[in-house]
C-alpha cells in the first residue's frame, strides 16, 4: 500500500520500522556517493579537455563500435547509454553534424532507426580511446591496491547481481547489453 507524504511524495506503508542507517553505514553511504561523483567528474573533465568531447558521446561511439556493423537501434542505443529516448536523438543529432554517426532506417521495421557508426567517429573514438584509459588509470586503478582493486571487483559484481535482475524485470535491454558488453574487451584489451 502507498500513501502520501506531507510533501506529497508517495511513501510505502510497511508493518515493518524502517532500518535507518548507523553512522558507520551513513558514513560508507556518503563516501560512496561523493567519491562517485568526483571520480566521474574528473573522467568528464578530462575526456572534454583532452578529446574534445563529453563522456555521453564517447559512451555513444563506444556502444556502436562494439555493436555487430557498428550499429544498434536507438532504442536499443538508449537504454545501452541509460539515456532517455530524446536526450538520446539529441546527442546522435550532434554526432551527425560531426560526421561521427548517421541514422538509417531499420531493415526490418521501417518505423524504427539505427544510429551507424561512421569511419569518422570510428577514428574520433580510435583518438580519444587512449586518453580516456589514462584518465581511469589515473583516477581509479593507479589510486588503488591490487588487492583493493579485487575488492572493488568483488562490490561491483554483488551489486550487478543485484540490480540487473531488476532493471530486466522493468524489460529494460540493459542487462543483455551488459552482458554482451562483458565479453567484449577494450580496444587494447583494457576493458575501458
Amino acid at each position: 500500500m502507498i500513501e502520501r507524504s506531507n510533501n506529497g511524495y508517495p511513501r510505502p506503508v510497511t508493518a515493518e520500522p524502517t532500518r535507518w542507517l548507523s553512522e558507520a553505514e551513513r558514513q560508507t553511504w556518503l563516501t560512496w556517493i561523493f567519491a562517485s561523483r568526483l571520480f566521474w567528474e574528473e573522467l568528464e573533465r578530462d575526456l572534454q579537455r583532452e578529446a574534445g568531447m563529453p563522456f555521453g558521446y564517447y559512451d555513444i561511439l563506444v556502444m556502436l563500435s562494439e555493436s555487430p556493423d557498428r550499429r544498434l537501434r536507438m532504442s536499443d542505443l538508449a537504454d545501452c547509454t541509460q539515456s532517455s529516448r530524446s536526450r538520446l536523438s539529441h546527442a546522435v543529432t550532434r554526432l551527425e553534424a560531426l560526421g561521427w554517426v548517421r541514422r538509417e532506417r531499420c531493415a526490418d521495421d521501417k518505423r524504427g532507426a539505427e544510429a551507424v557508426l561512421t569511419d569518422a567517429g570510428f577514428e574520433a573514438l580510435a583518438a580519444a580511446a587512449p586518453l580516456h584509459v589514462e584518465s581511469v588509470r589515473r583516477h581509479l586503478f593507479d589510486v588503488l591496491t591490487p588487492e583493493q582493486l579485487a575488492q572493488l571487483g568483488e562490490v561491483s559484481s554483488a551489486l550487478l547481481e543485484h540490480l540487473l535482475p531488476l532493471v530486466a524485470e522493468r524489460g529494460d535491454g540493459r542487462p543483455a547489453q551488459f552482458e554482451r558488453a562483458r565479453g567484449v574487451r577494450g580496444h587494447n584489451g583494457d576493458g575501458a
